[in-house]
This record gives C-alpha cells, sequence and structure tokens, in this order.
C-alpha cells in the first residue's frame, strides 16, 4: 500500500514536522513522524475486529517538543544509563551530560536523536528515516544513522537500524514506545501478562546503573519465564523493584546469537491482543512506567504511573564499564552497528 504523507505541525525550532502513514488489509495502521523518528500512533485490532491505538503519546507535533517521559521516540546515540555520564575510549576521557542523578541518561534531553529532524525516504510500506550526527553529547565520531520502520500483511511493525562512524564510539540505539494493548489511555498495564525469553538480569544500585552481576530471575519476582501479570508482583519487597519504584530493568535475552529472536510476550486480557516481539539484539529493558508524569495524552486521555510499558531492545546499560557485558562499540575498525526488532500483533 502507498505510504500517505501530510503535515502534522511545527517543531521546537518553528520546522515543518511531517506524518506518515503506514496500512495493511487488516485494520492495522502506524502513523510516524520525521521528528524524533516517532511512532506517534498505531492502530492494531482487537479479538472483535475493532482497531484502537495502543501506544501512548500527543495528538499536537508541538507537545514532542517536552516530552520528558520519551514516547515513543528512537533513542540515540546511547539509549539507557552510562554511570558517572563519563567513559574511557582508546586511551580518550569522554565527558557526557549529567542527566540522572550524576549519571547520563538516553544521551541527552535536548540534544539526542529523539528532538532531531530526521530526513525521511518513502519505501514500500516503509519509511527510513536518516540523520547526520557529528561528534556531539560528548560521544566521539561522525556518525550517520538510519531507522527504517515498515509494516507487513502478518501485522508485524519492523524497526530496522544501521549506524556508522568514523571512528570508534558508542553506539546503542532503541525506541521507547509505551504501549498499552487496551488502548492508549485505558488505565494502567497492571492486568496485562507478559512473558520473557530470559533467565537472567542485569541488577543495579541506587540510580539505576548496574552493577556488574548478571543475576538468575529464579525465585525472584524479576521472573517472567512463565506467563504472569505484570502487577502480580511489581510492588514486592524486593530490593531490586524498591530501587526503581517497579520494573525498569535489563534483562538478557537467552540464547542470544545476533540472529531474530523471539524474546517476549504481551497479552491484554479484555481486548484480547497479543503482541509478540523479536529482536537481534542481547537485551531488553522492560519498563512498567513507573515515573511517567500526569499528563493529558491522545484524545485528551489522562496519563500517568504506570498507564504504558516499554520493551526497549538494547544493549546492557553501562556496558562500557563491565567487561562481563556483550559490549556496544562500533564504527571505524569495528564496522557498522546494525539490528533489528520486531512487534507482531495478534488476538
Amino acid at each position: 500500500m502507498a505510504v500517505e504523507k501530510g503535515l502534522f505541525g511545527k517543531g521546537p525550532k518553528g520546522q515543518d514536522i511531517a506524518l506518515y502513514t503506514l496500512r495493511n488489509s487488516n485494520g492495522m495502521k502506524a502513523e510516524l513522524t520525521d521528528f524524533g523518528a516517532i511512532i506517534v500512533r498505531l492502530y492494531v485490532p482487537d479479538a472483535k475486529g475493532k482497531a484502537e491505538d495502543v501506544v501512548l503519546g500527543f495528538d499536537q507535533a508541538e507537545k514532542y517538543g517536552q516530552n520528558p517521559s520519551f514516547f515513543g521516540a528512537v533513542i540515540g546515540p546511547n539509549a539507557n544509563r552510562i554511570g558517572g555520564a563519563a567513559f574511557a575510549l582508546d586511551g580518550v576521557d569522554y565527558q557526557l551530560d549529567v542527566n540522572d542523578n550524576g549519571n547520563n541518561l538516553h544521551s541527552h534531553a535536548e540534544l539526542g536523536y529523539h528532538k532531531r529532524l530526521w530526513e525521511a525516504e518513502i519505501g514500500d510500506n516503509s519509511v527510513t528515516f536518516s540523520l547526520e550526527d557529528p561528534a556531539t553529547m560528548g560521544f566521539p565520531g561522525n556518525k550517520k544513522v538510519q531507522v527504517t520502520y515498515s509494516l507487513n500483511e502478518e501485522n508485524e511493525l519492523k524497526l530496522e537500524y544501521r549506524a556508522s562512524s568514523d571512528q570508534r564510539t558508542i553506539l546503542n540505539l532503541t525506541n521507547h514506545t509505551y504501549f498499552n494493548l487496551e488502548g492508549a489511555g485505558a488505565g494502567t498495564i497492571l492486568d496485562h501478562e507478559l512473558w520473557l525469553a530470559s533467565n537472567r538480569y542485569t541488577p543495579t544500585a541506587a540510580g539505576s546503573i548496574p552493577t556488574g552481576e548478571i543475576a538468575s530471575v529464579k525465585g525472584t519476582p524479576m521472573d517472567f519465564t512463565t506467563m504472569k501479570r505484570v502487577g502480580s508482583e511489581i510492588d514486592a519487597d524486593f530490593e531490586q523493584l524498591k530501587l526503581a519504584g517497579g520494573y525498569d530493568h535489563n534483562w538478557l535475552i537467552d540464547g542470544w546469537d545476533g540472529e531474530m529472536r523471539h524474546f517476549a510476550t504481551v497479552k491484554a486480557p479484555k481486548s484480547g491482543r497479543i503482541m509478540k516481539a523479536y529482536t537481534t539484539l542481547p537485551c531488553v529493558q522492560f519498563y512498567a512506567g513507573n515515573f511517567i508524569e500526569a499528563q493529558r495524552g491522545k484524545k485528551d486521555a489522562a496519563y500517568g504511573k504506570r498507564s504504558g510499558l516499554c520493551l526497549e531492545t538494547q544493549y546492557a546499560p553501562d556496558a562500557i564499564h563491565h567487561d562481563g557485558f556483550v559490549p556496544c562499540v562500533f564504527g571505524g575498525p569495528d564496522g557498522d552497528y546494525t539490528s533489528a526488532t520486531v512487534y507482531r500483533f495478534e488476538v
């Protein structure tokens, strides 16, 4: 199907922001914008065939100029946290923006990729967003980055990333969409059920920086190897959950080898919607929306604590400081960064 393009609104610098619409013949529709390469809306049919928007966000383009929860956005050059907001690479020390309890979160609140206007190229029921990023935000290397969104007849929204750099640098890209499979603004996700293909996770200290340990989920509230309700143990008397205000942790995907793997299934009990998630990446950050600020979203819906959940595919947070984590240094002689993630919808 032909991709539709329209005007979405104005960016924070007064620039025109476009909206691109992908559709399939099953009633599924994805609306994407070139500002932040953001997923604005994602309409998915329920068990009765009624399509509803299942991602949190805003109807007005201008509101994405703030977007403190990073609704729907591509995060880069580094998603998640780097301890101490600094790192050393190839004998050079690099200082990052200190924006999260002495650490660095999502690269930079204003200069990160979620606040950039990307170039767009329309393909076969796909849109490729591209940008060039010189050595900004404290990260070395002149970088070229692109992400392609495509929608097929199997109700799969696929995200394919590629990035190059003229020198070695940290590249760890993700998408920060918040899903509520009952519909955006339909209350909390506590009754959603979740399965993760993960027997291990990375515990954190205060500030959500990994300790370097890789721990078993067995016998803890972190165990989603059997499908369970998100809210069943989210407020348990468990140190990791207390430190993060609920689930906001990195899980290691079982059997990771760089190939596409099914790593998560989410079910919504009322609508009957099911989302199966696949990735080529080694980890996923499951975030239960513990710190979504009370605000008005699309159709004036009330968003707040735990009104959406994220499955952010990634390399482990703070990997640059932990030899036991899969490294996320690319560029120069190390070659390009590539990854793919798929969200498949069923009932």
